[in-house]
């Protein structure tokens, strides 16, 4: 039997080294599909070049809202390929191809070169489409009958939903850096509404959606971008102009969001509810599908790695699951304990082995080793070490309390005296920044998810430090915070960061957690999937407001992490109350004090999955 976690040890991550080529050069073609509706969806279909009639071949799909493909604007068009503008794709094309792959990518229903109207993210008849798309891929001569889904964020999504049709034909999904539950993942983490992304990417859909330029592809992008390219044939643009003229009442993402303070409250008096977008009311087709997942997160990427973890936890079938240090999307390596916008650890085209290593077992019929094995690989920042395990959290994993004392210190020893408590005033110039983990627009201006050193953000928090730790410290898995609390107000937030203090006084970002006071309830309803965090529905019927001046218990997890904390290093624990230029202030008006109790009898704490080393 294999060891349950192992470090370089099995397959690595990212030294998987495929076959020789087979194929070189590729060939495009666009083209329109008619679904059942007589709605046309905008399809591109890469294939190797000099494949013979003989040659049959697995297709692995992309379903997109943000352009299957761009036109490129003389004279750049004619020396250059649009693929070529976006680091993340650059080469993606021909390394599939030429291991004998087709590689077909749609604009979904209502958006790009597609006609039709986008009401919502991940509508239903975009999921029925992607059905007549599959049975369009294997009705082709050049088809092995095979048809894996793959793509980050929305397109991560896209992907996973495909396991839900329960088609014959789809092997294998790969998701990668998305949201299965849109509530908790990225919209509202901890119940509080993440504006400045929200916001910033329904005004970038809305361009898309015209086929106008968005601001974040910046000027050089406006200048060698013309739009969504039209499908061949469309030499005129006139099928083009009339599907953009469908577009012209998609829905709004911030409209929707902007309006909501509880998960099962409908926005703008509407049906809807953010429900309607999550996977989990999927589950039962996802449990019995014998589709294959590897789905891919990261732990400085929004709640990915939760979203990786819940699924590892929930669904029993065989799948393998990564979970890295990297911006949204893997371009970039984001471990805090290295220097920014450094290229992703693996590289790209190693992450794109990795893929292949998945897909080739799945859809190629190759035994290369991962078609046996529920398996969940995952890096350890400050060690920079890719890890393996086939439980979680891995063995050895230790609940450890600390406690907040006096003098704002961490104490593994819970206080013995009978009150204490520490004032803090919220702050409302508290920060992480503008490319923080919350950012997931990044990569349109190469910009990584950076934190830098939070030595000088304890102004703006209340913190708790511990003494220097004996030895190295691996924390891997969900912290769970458990505060008691007073207030001025009835409602408020509450943020939580788990921080490395260096011994030369710089501050490291590891994770953090946040939770809405009116969400506090730790629900006894039963969870929609498996998870290590204590349960909040952050429904209405469980909202409390807070009594001002009464002491309040508050618990929940932070976003998990794996950390190797050297010896002779502190862990720190912030507090506060808003994240500017990130999250929407609660409450609107006003500046709460709050007190964090620390007494025999009210002794705040956070727990750390710890494995001591040394």
């Amino acid at each position: 039997m294999k060891p349950q976690n192992e470090a370089n040890q099995d397959m690595q991550f990212g030294d998987y080294e495929p076959q020789a080529p087979k194929f070189n050069g590729v060939t495009r073609q666009s083209l329109y599909i008619h679904m059942r509706d007589g709605i046309k969806i905008a399809v591109e279909v890469a294939l190797p070049k000099n494949r013979s009639l003989e040659d049959k071949i697995p297709a692995l799909l992309s379903q997109t809202r943000y352009w299957r493909t761009m036109e490129l604007n003389p004279p750049f068009k004619w020396f250059l390929r649009p693929d070529m503008l976006d680091i993340r794709l650059r080469g993606f094309q021909s390394f599939f191809t030429s291991q004998g792959y087709a590689l077909v990518y749609t604009d979904v229903r209502g958006t790009g070169a597609s006609f039709g109207s986008w009401p919502y993210p991940w509508s239903e008849d975009s999921v029925q489409d992607a059905r007549e798309i599959v049975d369009w891929i294997i009705s082709q001569p050049w088809s092995n009958g095979n048809v894996g889904g793959y793509g980050i964020s929305y397109l991560g999504t896209t992907a996973e939903l495909l396991a839900v049709l329960q088609h014959p034909a789809v092997k294998a999904t790969l998701p990668m850096f998305n949201h299965p539950d849109a509530y908790i993942d990225v919209t509202y983490p901890g119940g509080i509404y993440n504006q400045r992304f929200i916001q910033a990417w329904a005004n970038f859909d809305r361009h898309l959606d015209q086929n106008s330029i968005p601001n974040e592809f910046g000027f050089l992008g406006r200048v060698l971008i013309r739009g969504v390219k039209p499908v061949d044939g469309d030499q005129n643009r006139q099928l083009l102009g009339n599907a953009v003229l469908e577009h012209k009442d998609n829905g709004n993402v911030h409209k929707f969001a902007v309006s909501i303070d509880c998960r099962d409250q409908p926005p703008l008096g509407e049906k809807l509810t953010i429900e309607t977008l999550t996977l989990h009311k999927h589950r039962a087709k996802l449990e019995s599908s014998s589709t294959i997942s590897c789905g891919w997160g990261s732990w400085m990427d929004a709640g990915t790695a939760d979203a990786v973890i819940r699924r590892f936890l929930t669904y029993d079938n065989n799948q393998r699951a990564v979970i890295g240090a990297w911006e949204h999307g893997g371009s970039f390596q984001a471990s805090p304990y290295q220097p920014p916008n450094l290229p992703s650890n693996p590289s790209r085209k190693e992450q794109w082995k990795e893929m292949l290593r998945f897909f080739d077992a799945f859809l190629q019929d190759i035994d290369n080793g991962v078609r046996e094995d529920k398996v969940l690989i995952y890096y350890t920042i400050g060690e920079e070490q890719w890890k393996n395990t086939r439980v979680w959290p891995p063995e050895g994993t230790v609940m450890q309390p600390w406690y907040f004392t006096e003098d704002n210190q961490l104490s593994t020893a819970k206080p013995e005296f009978d009150s204490g408590a520490d004032r803090y005033s919220v702050d409302f110039k508290a920060s992480t920044g503008n490319y923080n983990r919350w950012w997931e627009l990044g990569a349109l201006d190469f910009k990584n998810v950076i934190y830098p050193d939070r030595a000088e953000s304890a102004q703006h928090l209340l913190c708790y430090t511990s003494p220097p730790l004996e030895l190295d410290m691996e924390i891997t898995g969900h912290p769970i915070v458990t505060l008691y609390i007073t207030s001025t107000e009835s409602d408020g937030a509450f943020y939580v960061y788990l921080e490395d203090v260096h011994q030369d006084g710089r501050v490291t970002y590891i994770t953090e957690g946040q939770l809405r006071a009116i969400h506090r309830k730790v629900s006894q309803e039963e969870p929609p999937y498996k998870m290590m965090a204590p349960y909040h529905s952050f429904k209405a019927k469980e909202a409390l407001p807070l009594v001002p001046g009464e002491v309040t218990e508050i618990t929940f997890g932070l976003n998990p992490i794996s950390v190797m904390i050297k010896k002779d290093h502190c862990i720190r624990v912030s507090i506060a109350g808003h994240d500017q230029d990130t999250f929407v202030r609660i409450p609107a008006e006003g500046v709460p004090v709050i007190k964090i109790e620390r007494s025999k009898f009210f002794a705040s704490f956070i727990e750390l999955p710890s494995i001591q080393r040394g």
